[in-house]
């Protein structure tokens, strides 16, 4: 931490004396810079934020935001399509999967470390993150904790999307895309205002791909996938302070995914398969989620009051050749309903000049019903059972009873009922002094969380003793239980900022964040395996080892950071550097050996330090450049898994550097009905990245090249683009199953062209 806080004090001083000296030579009247597309939107709207402040600039947080022109140019369709420092979402697997990184913080599966609002409303679960964003107004990527405001699992950051407002905005929108792999995007949407007080909108999107990676078992694409969905928002104004606004969203997924390639291993595979895509039994993902969404908001002459209401609804299903190879070995099919109810309150104080507060109440349940069956096959059943009971060296042999089971089949089910429910209290004051502002908080974090569970499997076997007497039994296991786990957690933060004017400043901040814990569901395969093993060849109950649950994780991170603009806002950025302290880090690992499951732990304790740093100029007229970089230093500090010590070690699936770099010239054509010529290209650079706990695998820094031509007019846009265009070659994803290793390689060079029309109703 030392070390961090030498780096940064000489930054801090040299940006001190830069700025008040730039202060100093600028009229006040002149101290608030019009800034082209994200300030404009911003400030129009942004009496639609619950809980920040009115502009983000003008906050302690490192934040960066992409308004509605450039979500459009950059084609922003999920939030993997983002650009924003230390921020990293590989787009792998399929559309469950959704994992973040920022920071050095994330993990795999079970709890993201970054929140999700859209709306003011909150999404939970994780498996709806990677969603059609149809008619995005903003989007805000606040990075650090921002646990206090908001609660569990958002010690990475928030990410906050808002849609279109039928008060602001009157018309018809529709966009068709073609692109490469028989890609298609089509979606519409109208917004009617009735009166001042009332607006309506209603949106539907449909798209599809035919998918870049081939299975060549099958001989078909294995990543193709088909979505659509729709939204209502209504929007009611009285005029006298009260707000209402209700949003009702569908949407619906099918897809196929998961094109992994092995790349070696542990089982004897050949050598031809290197490489290759190939596996013989299905794999899929299905979604269907509806959210309602009701934020009532009552403004008062010294206070705001509001009411956050949700109901979310989700039903999944993903199916999986878990052991992604031309051979029989196993399935898995999980499918998940789950219901979420959220109410957050929140109070705070208006129109006051030195001390402004905050008070709000959280509450939640969410109850999920899931069934995970493991289905072994001949070749699973051969190598990964039999094999293993007949190396005791007892001279009993073991063998399958194709009597009893001629088709080769042993389900191992496991049913699970996952209610979990949860509370808050919190609070922030802000007080001003001068140019000193001073923010103090603290939020009160309680949640319990259940797991029952209902597990049954029976394997038939032949047991033949040393003189050659052959006995049929069977092996069987029905095992119920329910585990149960507390957690309060205490929630502060403080931050110490210095305003030069509205739009540049620089901050201190020390918060603590945290991370939920959770339950192993897919370890039960695992046990119930090692219960059936242990049955056939001792006879005796297994006693397995605490795996099931995990607990939350935890981070103190201090940040030091500003925001600054010159030359009459012609330039103008934010950089942060920033100190985490995390324990109980949580860890997706897979079992030692040819275990088929994967579970999360918590490894001891990690540090993460780095620097941000984002920057926007004007150069000259119709010249836009853009700039974004975040560097990460994140490493075990205490990590021995009674194996290995990774003390020093990086952290995995986190890339140490991430840089995007855009450049966009306007060319007037002077011809009114045709707009303007947009010329685009741009970088996205990522890496290194190491993909296990041993740094023995690593993906190398790597760069993507995009470009754009774009004709653009108020009424509608052409837009003819590419992803990739230097056809770099890269990885996305590394795993283990069964002792092989596989990868997911990155999507190919990629070509579209998209047209937007916008049909004006005023």
């Amino acid at each position: 931490m030392s070390r961090l806080f030498r780096l940064l004090l000489p930054i801090l001083y040299i940006l001190f004396i830069t700025q008040s000296l730039s202060a100093g030579n600028r009229p006040e009247e002149d101290a608030l810079p019009v800034e082209a597309d994200t300030t404009i939107t911003v400030d129009r709207v942004q009496i639609s934020v619950i809980k920040q402040g009115r502009v983000l600039r003008s906050e302690p947080v490192a934040a960066s935001i992409v308004g509605s022109r450039g979500i459009e140019r950059q084609h922003v369709s999920a939030l993997k399509n983002l650009r924003v420092p230390n921020l990293f979402i590989p787009d792998y697997g399929s559309r469950m999967t959704s994992s973040i990184y920022v920071r050095g913080l994330g993990a795999r599966i079970d709890q993201p470390v970054v929140g999700l609002n859209i709306d003011n409303v909150p999404v939970l679960n994780k498996n709806a993150f990677d969603a059609e964003l149809a008619d995005a107004e903003r989007i805000e990527v606040l990075r650090g904790p921002q646990s206090t405001l908001y609660g569990r699992n958002t010690m990475g950051g928030v990410i906050n999307v808002y849609t279109l407002s039928p008060l602001l905005y009157q018309g018809t929108r529709l966009m068709t895309e073609y692109s490469s792999g028989d890609s298609y995007r089509f979606r519409a949407s109208s917004y009617h205002k009735f009166s001042d007080r009332l607006g309506v909108a209603l949106a539907g999107f449909y798209t599809r791909t035919g998918g870049f990676h081939i299975n060549e078992y099958t001989g078909r694409k294995s990543d193709w996938e088909r979505m659509g969905g729709g939204r209502f928002k209504l929007q009611w104004r009285n005029n006298r302070g009260l707000a209402v606004d209700n949003t009702l969203s569908f949407s619906a997924l099918k897809q196929g995914g998961y094109p992994y390639a092995y790349i070696g291993g542990e089982e004897p595979v050949a050598s031809a398969q290197v490489g290759r895509i190939a596996y013989n039994d299905p794999c899929g993902y299905r979604r269907t989620t509806l959210s309602e969404g009701l934020t009532v908001r009552y403004d008062h002459p010294d206070f705001t009051l509001s009411s956050i209401m949700s109901y979310h609804y989700n039903d999944d299903c993903m199916i999986l050749d878990q052991d992604f190879l031309p051979e029989s070995y196993f399935t898995l099919q999980q499918g998940l309903v789950e219901h979420t109810v959220t109410e957050d309150l929140v109070i705070r104080s208006r129109n006051r000049e030195h001390y402004n507060w905050l008070f709000g109440a959280f509450g939640f349940y969410r109850h999920g019903d899931m069934s995970a069956p493991v289905n072994f096959k001949r070749t699973g059943i051969e190598h990964l059972i039999m094999d293993h009971a007949n190396a005791g060296g007892t001279g009993l042999h073991y063998a399958w009873d194709e009597t009893a089971a001629p088709d080769w089949q042993l389900p191992l089910s496991s049913e699970f009922e996952l209610p979990t429910w949860g509370a808050a209290f919190y609070h922030e004051s802000r007080v001003r002094f001068g140019r000193w502002h001073l923010t103090l908080g603290l939020r009160v974090d309680s949640e319990k969380t259940r797991l029952r569970y209902h597990s049954r499997a029976s394997l038939p076997y032949l047991l033949t003793t040393p003189d050659g007497v052959v006995h049929m039994t069977r092996a069987e296991i029905d095992d119920s239980n329910s585990i149960s786990h507390t957690y309060t957690e205490l929630l502060p933060k403080v931050s110490l900022m210095y305003a030069f004017d509205e739009m540049r400043n620089l901050y201190l901040t020390v918060s603590r964040g945290y991370k939920a814990g959770g339950f192993n569901t897919q370890m039960f395969s695992d046990i119930l395996q090692e219960k059936l093993k242990w049955k056939m060849v001792s006879g005796i109950p297994f006693k397995e080892d605490d795996v099931m649950s995990y607990r939350p994780e935890s981070s103190w991170n201090y940040e030091a950071g500003g925001h600054f603009s010159c030359m009459d806002g012609a330039v103008r950025g934010d950089f942060a550097l920033f100190y985490i302290d995390v324990r109980d880090q949580q860890l997706t690992v897979f079992p030692e050996g040819k275990g088929t499951g994967r579970m999360m732990t918590n490894a001891g304790k990690t540090r993460s330090w780095g620097v941000e740093f984002s920057m926007m100029a004007l150069p000259w007229d119709h010249v836009e450049l853009e700039a974004a970089y975040g560097f990460t230093d994140a490493r075990f500090t205490r990590y021995d898994n009674g194996r290995e010590d990774f003390a020093g070690n990086f952290l995995p699936y986190s890339p140490r550097h991430t840089l995007s770099l855009s450049g966009t010239w306007t060319i007037p054509t002077g011809v009114d009905w045709l707009g303007d010529v947009v010329l685009g290209i741009s970088t996205r650079s990522a890496g290194r990245i190491y993909w296990n706990e041993q740094n023995s695998r690593h993906q190398p820094f790597y760069t993507l090249l995009d470009a754009s031509v774009r004709l653009e007019h108020k009424r509608y846009s052409v837009d003819l683009w590419g992803r990739n265009l230097a056809g770099s070659s890269y990885d996305v994803f590394y795993f283990k199953s069964i002792g092989n290793e596989f990868v997911q390689r990155g999507c190919p060079r990629t070509v579209g062209i998209t047209l937007n029309v916008n049909i004006n109703h005023k």
